[in-house]
Parts: structure tokens; sequence; C-alpha cells
């Protein structure tokens, strides 16, 4: 591996050209000291396209877990994929961006974040929320004590519409595509751990979404270790566009985040105050959150510094969303680490 600390160019290699891959490539190629080398895709005419936007070079996994000028990969590609690239990445000693989730199982995810501690190797796990201005700025004032010690989070969480069912036959469930965002946004605002978690559900958009095996609507409740308390309520049909907001209530106060929106131009008139509907979907809602979580991973790369959202992180969220996909299939509170 290059050093970007001594000047020089790290070169990198992209797992998967679809939506997330063309926004990754595009923020990665503008970090100073940064070089996309290779795309690797399935389908070899997205790589092509994504690739000579950026002036890279098609390639397949053996060619870049040969190639010993990677010095790190960004793993966009399909879930089932993630551990075997996040695996191949820590034996080549190459640094791991790796969009969520780890793995679909929890024991295949332990193996990679045991994989990456041996390798000595930096591995980030996208959550990007993390990295959004308004939830983020929402972090540092309850860590200022600005309204004293937080006890309840209440998420929504809905998305505009549900994608294929084909899709959602191979995502592992709700919990584990969707609202695993939601599992690492409770740890992170409430810094503590679940101690039980309930959840139940429904299929209201779409009855293909029951044959698959999944459902579209979701209310959780989490108690935390410290009695804190957590809801969550998500769908997959929101007609009015992408909705992300939470509020934290604490002793002395309350925080809210709230969506963004395309324009903050508010209209009045005899009739009506209106203001534009949120943004349409996730890569229009977390732009800023895509470059600035990119931008932490390049750095924290580059001068040695720990990542915001690790592997473990990653394994927490998974654990939390395997319990509550317990919860809703037995119709029961599960606790956390209780016996198979």
């Amino acid at each position: 591996m290059t050093d970007m600390a001594g000047g020089k160019t790290i070169d990198v290699a992209v797992f998967g050209a679809g939506r997330i891959g063309r926004i990754h490539a595009g923020n990665l190629a503008r970090q100073p000291g940064v070089r996309l080398k290779y795309v690797v895709d399935v389908n070899r005419d997205a790589a092509a396209v994504l690739a000579a936007q950026h002036g890279a070079q098609v390639a397949d996994g053996d060619t870049v877990f040969g190639d010993a000028s990677v010095g790190a990969t960004v793993i966009c590609s399909s879930t089932d994929t993630h551990a075997d690239l996040i695996l191949q990445s820590a034996a080549q000693k190459k640094h791991v961006f790796c969009e969520k989730p780890v793995d679909l199982t929890l024991d295949r995810a332990r193996a990679c974040a045991k994989a990456v501690e041996e390798a000595g190797v930096v591995c980030m796990i996208g959550f990007q929320r993390r990295f959004d201005p308004t939830f983020a700025a929402v972090k540092a004032r309850i860590d200022l004590g600005e309204i004293g010690a937080p006890e309840m989070l209440i998420v929504t969480s809905r998305d505009p519409g549900a994608p294929p069912v084909d899709y959602i036959r191979h995502s592992g469930g709700i919990f584990k595509d969707m609202l695993i965002h939601d599992f690492d946004i409770f740890r992170w605002m409430l810094d503590d751990e679940a101690e039980t978690v309930h959840a139940t559900g429904s299929v209201l958009s779409n009855p293909d979404i029951a044959e698959a095996g999944d459902i579209d609507s979701t209310a959780v409740t989490i108690r935390t270790k410290r009695g804190r308390l957590c809801q969550i309520n998500t769908a997959r049909r929101a007609a009015y566009g992408y909705d992300q907001r939470f509020e934290v209530l604490g002793s002395d106060g309350m925080l809210q985040a709230g969506n963004v929106r395309p324009t903050e131009v508010t209209a009045y008139s005899k009739q009506a105050v209106s203001s534009d509907v949120p943004e349409a979907f996730f890569l229009e809602r977390y732009r800023a959150a895509y470059a600035l979580e990119i931008a932490h991973f390049f750095e924290a790369v580059t001068h040695g510094k720990p990542v915001r959202t690790t592997v473990a992180d990653g394994l927490k969220a998974l654990e939390l969303a395997e319990a509550a996909t317990r919860s809703w299939r037995e119709g029961r509170v599960v606790r956390m680490g209780e016996d198979r």
C-alpha cells in the first residue's frame, strides 16, 4: 500500500457499480491522494461505464487481490458478497469500507471482525447516518448535556416505496435490510445497549411481500440496560417521500431531527402554509453524509485514526436485527444474548 501521508497515492478498488457504488466512486475520486484503479461488477457493462467516468479499469476479484498496489477496497456489491470480500481484503492487508450489513449471519460477521483485527487493517461499515450534519448536530448537543440525561428515543424511518420483491427475497428481511440503520442510530444516540427487543409487523402495501416471507411495516420497542426506551416505526411506503426523523427526550428537554427537503422555501397564502415534501430517497437525503463518510474513511487510513463506524458497530446492529426478526416471528419479547 502506498503512503498517503508521504505524498503518494492510494489505489482503490470498488466492488459494485450500482447506485451506491456510483455515489462512493464519485466521492472517493474527489479525495486528495486517492485514485480509483479498479471497478468490479458482475455486470461488466455497468462496471465499464463507471470505470470510464473515473479513468479506472474494469477488473475481477483475482486481479484486485493479486495487485499489491491496491491499498483499500470499497464494497458496494450485494450483501451476500460482503463477508467474502472483507475476508479476502483482510488476508491481503487491504483496508476496507463496506456497505451495511457485514453479512446476513452473525457467525460470518464475527469471522470478518476477527479477520480484520488480526490483519490490523481499517474496516469501516457504511452507517452514513452518523455523518449526516443534522443527526451529528443532535448527537453533539446531547453530549454537551443540553437536554440532560437522554431517556427516550423515537425514530420514524419510512421509504417512499418497497424495492422489487425479488430483492426482498434475498435481502435477509426488513430488519437486516432497512432497520439496521435505525438500530445503529439507537446505539449511537443513547450511547447504550439493548437489554430486550420486541418487534411486530404487518404487510400493508403489497401482499407479494408476505409471500416472499417478509413484512413492509414494523414497530419495534427496545429497553436498554440502563432502563432507557427506544421506539422505532418503519414503513416501506410513504406517499410523500423519504421520511427520516427522530426525537430524543431527556431529563431537561428534547431535541428533534427533521427531514431534509429539496428547498427550505415556505409558501404562505390565504388557503395554506406549505413547503416542499421530503427528499425523494436515500441518495438525495444523505448526499452530504455519503461524501463525509468517505472522506472520514480515507482520513483514518491516511493518519491511522479510528473510524466512527466500526465492524463492531456492524455486529451490534446485526445482533439487534436478529433479535427483532426472532421477536417478530415468535411473537414475544427477546432478551439480548439469550440462548439460541
